[in-house]
Order: structure tokens, then C-alpha cells, then sequence
């Protein structure tokens, strides 16, 4: 069993700054990619940023400049700063993690529970 979990959203002003935080728990042999994703009402969820355990980064080309991905894999976690923030970032923001877990060779998608950030004056 393994588990994703979230925390950090909230409402902040325009221009403001959040950091989401996520980790991961339970049978993890290996974690190969880690990342987050966001997902409005009436849009379909959207890739925000990845790493991948070689330190590869990945950025949707809306967040590059304002947001940084990074990642503790000691601590299983990945974090996402989330600076210079607008009103067109509001969304729930989910946690992704690829994972192999301990005693299986194959590869499985996680995911968290969401968690939700409301940029807003």
C-alpha cells in the first residue's frame, strides 16, 4: 500500500507566494518520477511540473519562472514553490508520484488527495 499525502494549499493574493508539499508512504522500492498537476472545473487536469530521480525538471511553459519544483528523496517528498502567483493559478493541485513498489518490477501511477490553491484579492 502506498500513500500520497498533500498539504500547503490555501488563498492568497495576487502576486503572493504558497509551497505545496507532498509525501509519499508505505511498501516504495523506488520512486522514478515525482510531479504535480492541477485541475479547474471545465479544464482538464494540466501537467505543472516534474522530477524525475535523476534531478531531470520538467515546467509547464504557464508556471516557468514563477514556480520551482524540487525534491527530497530521503524523505520521499517533492515540494513545489509556488511565487509570483495569479488569479489564472487557482486550481487543485495534486501530488503524482511513479512508483515500484517493494517486492513488484513493475512501475504504478499515485496520486494524492488534492489540495486547493485560490489566488484572489
Amino acid at each position: 500500500q502506498v500513500q500520497l499525502v498533500e498539504s500547503g494549499g490555501g488563498l492568497v493574493h495576487p502576486g503572493g507566494s504558497l509551497r505545496l508539499s507532498c509525501a509519499a508512504s508505505g511498501s516504495i522500492a523506488k520512486i522514478n518520477v515525482m510531479g504535480w498537476y492541477r485541475h479547474t472545473p471545465g479544464k482538464q487536469r494540466e501537467l505543472v511540473a516534474t522530477v524525475n530521480n535523476g534531478g531531470t525538471i520538467n515546467y509547464a511553459d504557464s508556471v516557468k519562472g514563477r514556480f520551482t519544483i524540487s525534491r527530497d528523496n530521503a524523505k520521499n517528498a517533492v515540494y513545489l514553490q509556488m511565487d509570483s502567483l495569479k488569479p489564472e493559478d487557482t486550481a487543485v493541485y495534486y501530488c503524482n508520484a511513479h512508483i515500484v513498489r517493494i517486492g513488484v518490477v513493475w512501475e504504478s501511477h499515485y496520486w494524492g488527495q488534492g489540495t486547493q490553491v485560490t489566488v484572489s484579492s
